[in-house]
């Protein structure tokens, strides 16, 4: 129950939804909690939330998509707290629904630019850091990225480098000790996911999976965990599907 004992940790998009419920399984787990997001105020909410249960819990806010702010997020950290050792890339957006023929270059932009390139550049800034600890990172993904999508084709894309960008990290700086590992939740009662969820597909979606239900952000929040413990310590460079086996199934 306390494998991140005295670990600290930073979670981007750790405000609402699976990223939540990530903050609060490590903070439970023994984190100090980074908790990153535009809106200080939903931050502070999830902070408080951590402290109440016994934990640890910052506050930060940050536009991922500007360089100035991730630079700010891990200097700060590390210079308040006194280094890193966990780091959950978490924060995503999808702008676009429907055909990529459809999706304008403004949104292409913003999908690559949020659950790409500040991935990219978060990874790189927070590595030399977590070699000093022989840390972690986590970063999201999607079973879009791994199946492919008719109606959100950019971000499938998109979410598809992200398990590609895990891989490299981990080649990179397995060497010094640093792990790198991805999780690609399925459908998951989020938010944004209990709309689709409600839709004859979404149902269409329980019915074929294996475990009749979809993820709670909890499950993913596990997953997580486990990958950013000492109990996966020989395990980088891997993608955990966390999607009650959907991906297992004849889809025709």
């Amino acid at each position: 129950m306390r494998s991140l004992e005295g670990r600290i940790a930073i979670v981007t998009g750790g405000s609402r939804g699976i990223g939540k419920a990530i903050a609060i399984r490590l903070g439970l787990a023994g984190a100090h909690v980074v908790i990153v997001s535009r809106k200080r105020s939903a931050c502070d909410e999830v902070a408080g939330r951590i402290q109440a249960d016994g934990g640890r819990a910052t506050s930060f806010a940050c536009d991922i998509s500007h360089a100035d702010d991730l630079a700010a997020v891990v200097h700060e950290t590390v210079g308040d707290l006194g280094g890193l050792d966990v780091l959950i890339c978490n924060a995503a957006t999808n702008p676009a629904m429907g055909p990529m023929a459809q999706v304008t270059d403004r949104q292409y932009e913003r999908i690559f630019e949020t659950n790409l390139r500040a991935n990219f550049r978060l990874c790189n800034l927070a590595a030399p850091h977590l070699a000093r600890s022989g840390g972690a990172g986590v970063l999201l993904s999607s079973i879009s990225g791994m199946t492919g999508s008719q109606t959100i084709g950019a971000y499938a894309i998109s979410k598809a480098a992200v398990i590609q960008l895990t891989r490299n990290l981990a080649l990179e700086w397995g060497p010094r000790n640093v792990r790198f590992n991805c999780v690609a939740p399925g459908l998951t009662r989020t938010d944004l996911g209990e709309i689709a969820i409600r839709t004859p597909e979404g149902r269409q979606v329980i019915q074929r999976t294996p475990l009749r239900r979809v993820a709670e952000p909890e499950d993913i929040a596990e997953a997580v965990l486990f990958l950013a413990s000492p109990a996966a310590g020989f395990i980088t460079g891997q993608t955990l599907v966390v999607d009650g086996g959907i991906t297992i199934t004849d889809f025709a």
